[in-house]
């Protein structure tokens, strides 16, 4: 998908800041009766950043993005966009956010394009240059043949396709993505990602929450992790894994070990996990901890097969979070 157009460009209604970040969340905390949403969350999000907001079901992320929107009022604490606060500004942040829900609430029974128009009305767009915004925005989207199809008859990927085009129309400085590709096919998935890695070139921000680990890792620089409304970890997906996770050692041997209990005694292994004559051995990742293993290991069997590879991000995830499921 070609990400480089030209859009006419109009006055922003609310000018943004040059500098500073795109996000700050500033002991954020939002409490519903005798339940704490959100607890003290901080964080910045930089402009010009691809951002991810992980969690587990009911972790505040959902919560945490409604107050970042204006949607939801903190019990206590500040947000601020681009530089202004969303509880007293929350018109100028709006018209700097754009937003792509889980649900893409588009009018199914009315066309692309109309669907296109109504949100050109919505956010004040000149009609001098609304026919040539939603033209450029559904030829990005790969969408312009079917501007006069009606919603109903789209596929999952060409609706969030639309709904991105959408979000765009009114040029917004933040983009905010709840589940980018939920329940599309592997090809629009990846349209959908080469779309948000060219949003990043056009100097927007964008702000991701996904349950797919992988699109986590493939497009955002940071991640953060929060649970039970609490910041657990934020870095790049490689040093949450160097942090987090160490190396994964996978030793295949000529018949089953014995010496398991000694593997775990040695100082650096995290975890380990024993199937017949493949042995998994999660350590810290030091080298020093690595060469104990093999060693270890090559003095009591024959070694056949010795494979060292990262932790993949979503046993991180789990190791953090925990595994116990969450409604």
């Amino acid at each position: 998908m070609t990400v480089q157009t030209s859009l006419p460009r109009r006055p922003a209604r609310a000018a943004a800041p040059a500098s500073g970040p795109a996000i700050e969340l500033i002991e954020l905390t939002k409490i519903f009766g005798r339940f704490t949403a959100v607890d003290r969350l901080s964080l910045t999000v930089q402009q010009g950043e691809i951002f991810g907001l992980l969690g587990p079901n009911g972790s505040g992320k959902t919560t945490t993005i409604n107050m970042l929107s204006g949607l939801s009022v903190p019990t206590s604490g500040h947000v601020k966009v681009l530089g202004y606060d969303v509880r007293r500004q929350t018109r100028q942040v709006r018209q700097l956010l754009g937003a792509v829900p889980q649900e893409t609430a588009l009018y199914e029974e009315l066309t692309a394009w109309t669907n296109m128009d109504f949100h050109a009305e919505l956010f004040g767009i000149p009609a001098a240059e609304k026919k040539a915004r939603i033209t450029a925005m559904l030829e990005l989207a790969q969408l312009l043949d079917r501007k006069d199809s009606r919603v109903q008859t789209f596929s999952g990927g060409m609706k969030r396709r639309l709904a991105l085009a959408r979000a765009l129309l009114h040029d917004p400085k933040l983009i905010y993505l709840d589940e980018p590709t939920l329940g599309v096919d592997v090809q629009a998935r990846r349209v959908i990602w080469d779309y948000i890695l060219g949003l990043r070139e056009q100097g927007k921000t964008v702000l991701i929450t996904t349950n797919y680990l992988e699109e986590a890792e493939a497009l955002c620089e940071r991640l953060a992790i929060i649970d039970h409304g609490r910041l657990i970890a934020v870095d790049t997906p490689g040093h949450l894994k160097q942090t987090y996770g160490g190396r994964v050692v996978e030793l295949e041997t000529q018949q089953p070990l014995a010496v398991v209990d000694g593997l775990r005694a040695l100082a650096g292994v995290l975890d380990i996990k024993q199937d017949g004559a493949h042995l998994t051995v999660n350590t810290t990742g030091a080298e020093h901890v690595v060469s104990a293993v093999v060693n270890l290991v090559s003095q009591t069997a024959e070694l056949r097969d010795i494979a060292i590879h990262e932790p993949a991000l979503e046993e991180i995830f789990l190791r953090l979070t925990g595994k116990a499921l969450r409604d």
